[in-house]
């Protein structure tokens, strides 16, 4: 069950007029290999918000068409999230052309508004966190909006990734010519250790 701060389970309990804004905070890296963030949002104006001790800048409904909704459960399964984002907005077209969104790590926040003067109730509570999937061009309508399509998995993805089978000192030792950690992993388990008893 979801646990919600004063100020929220009061503005729920009114029921009247209720306003949901999506936060959505995708880290990606850039030709350097350094993260950088963008966070989008369905509200009409770029918003601010605080989470995690970190002011976070959203930018306004223009690049964020479309979310799923999102519903909570219990379970290991990995469950895939699709956000909608406009190919025309000039951030999300940097973000797909200049960045690695390869398994870019992404967050969905949602924050309640007050109707009627749009102030932010509560703190804002996560609904989501994984990593990019794919990211899609499909065709757009005659007449439509071109989108790009964000496919994300949850954070239960890396459970389902098979170890290696094989690790080698070779392998170590290219990586770092100092790492010993496998020197002896070839006569693994041949070898006789006594533990509290004397030899014969």
């Amino acid at each position: 069950m979801r646990s919600y701060d004063a100020d929220t389970l009061a503005y729920l309990a009114n029921r009247e007029g209720l306003v949901s804004v999506r936060l959505v905070w995708i880290t990606a890296r850039n030709q350097s290999g350094a993260p950088e963030t963008l966070g989008l949002c369905s509200a009409e104006d770029d918003l601010v918000v605080r989470i995690g001790g970190q002011d976070r800048t959203y930018l306004g409904a223009g690049p964020l068409l479309q979310s799923e909704p999102i519903s909570a459960g219990s379970g290991l399964q990995v469950r895939v999230y699709r956000i909608q984002l406009s190919a025309v907005a000039p951030e999300v077209e940097d973000l797909v052309k200049g960045y690695e969104t390869r398994f870019a790590p992404i967050e969905v926040h949602r924050m309640f508004l007050d109707p009627a003067t749009r102030v932010q109730v509560g703190q804002p509570h996560r609904v989501f966190r994984g990593s990019i999937d794919g990211i899609d061009f499909p065709r757009a309508e005659p007449g439509g909006t071109p989108a790009v399509a964000v496919q994300a998995v949850s954070e239960t993805r890396v459970l389902t990734r098979q170890l290696p089978l094989k690790k080698s000192d070779e392998s170590h030792r290219r990586r770092d010519p100092q790492d010993e950690f496998r020197k002896y992993g070839d006569i693994s388990g041949s070898v006789p250790v006594y533990w509290g008893e004397l030899r014969s």
